[in-house]
């Protein structure tokens, strides 16, 4: 266990969560979206009801409202809310967290929290999914990370400091209430550009918190690497490869 212990280690969760608490327009433009296999995979067919915890912009939002659902959203960022309702007007969008979303008991068929669980108390996160969900409910975790079995992807993953990347044995923690996780895979690429790469680099937890000279070390790094050891022109089209992780576990 690292120095300090679990205490600490909750305390630096928080402070990097509040990093997002702000820029919702930056993060909104610059991170990715997810396939809509991970929906397919996830969501039940008798599914109507959907609540989105941790929907920051609402990238995975849109998809669920894609799939004529009912979806609630809930974040802590009034930021990041503000820029769901302008682009989804037809969600119910509230501020919550995940260990408190303040929606009704046993009001919806899924939970879902995308690119957000590992900033949330997993066994009050669990306990709160489970008061919400219906019988039989299912909950939904989702993380987009960087294919890093590819090399130069591996390689900018270390520049970027970028957190989500694919460990092979990671298994999500989801408390007593729920039971039969799996999980499933998707590969896919995001087109950017080397200018994008540079701008989703700025809306990491890493960036936001740090110093500005370790900032303009990060930049000239990437500029570095993506322009001349890999020779990307600027302005051309780069498939940034990906892997959707989703878990699925069902209310016991």
């Amino acid at each position: 266990m690292a120095r300090g212990g679990p205490k600490l280690h909750q305390q630096r969760r928080r402070e990097l969560g509040m990093a997002f608490q702000d820029g919702g327009e930056h993060y909104d433009r610059v991170r990715p979206g997810y396939p809509l296999d991970s929906v397919d995979w996830l969501v039940p067919a008798a599914a109507r009801d959907v609540a989105d915890v941790g929907a920051g912009t609402g990238k995975y939002t849109e998809l669920l409202s894609q799939r004529g659902l009912r979806v609630t959203a809930v974040d802590p960022s009034p930021d990041m809310l503000g820029q769901l309702r302008r682009a989804l007007p037809g969600v119910t969008a509230l501020e919550g967290t995940a260990e408190s979303t303040g929606l009704e008991d046993a009001a919806f068929d899924v939970v879902t929290v995308a690119q957000a669980w590992h900033w949330c108390d997993p066994l009050r996160a669990s306990t709160e999914a489970a008061r919400i969900l219906r019988p039989e409910g299912v909950l939904g975790l989702i993380w987009n990370q960087l294919d890093t079995s590819v090399p130069w992807v591996h390689r900018l993953s270390r520049i970027m400091h970028a957190g989500d990347v694919l460990k092979p044995h990671f298994r999500p923690v989801v408390g007593p209430e729920f039971v039969d996780l799996e999980s499933h895979l998707t590969r896919w690429e995001d087109p950017l550009t080397p200018d994008d790469i540079l701008a989703l680099t700025k809306s990491r937890s890493y960036y936001l918190r740090a110093s500005e000279a370790v900032r303009a070390k990060v930049m000239a790094n990437l500029e570095w690497y993506l322009h001349e050891h890999l020779g990307h022109a600027t302005g051309a089209a780069i498939g940034l490869p990906y892997l959707t992780q989703s878990w699925k576990a069902y209310k016991a």
